[in-house]
């Protein structure tokens, strides 16, 4: 999975297109970067335990059990 990762974020910082003799180069642009960037970010997330959720039990005041 690092290798995955690491090859989105190479492909995301380097360029969309390149020609030979010419020497022009394009850009990624910024929305395909950040896409980049979140997909990334919710992959790492996905992977923490719990997902961000906290279960518990609520137990009002002046209740008894």
């Amino acid at each position: 999975m690092a290798d995955l990762d690491n090859t989105i974020r190479d492909n995301a910082a380097g360029p969309k297109r390149a020609s030979g003799d010419s020497g022009s180069m394009e850009q990624h642009s910024l929305t395909e970067q950040i896409e980049a960037d979140r997909y990334l970010a919710s992959k790492t997330a996905s992977r923490l335990k719990g997902l961000g959720l906290r279960t518990g039990k609520l137990v009002p005041p002046g209740a008894t059990s």
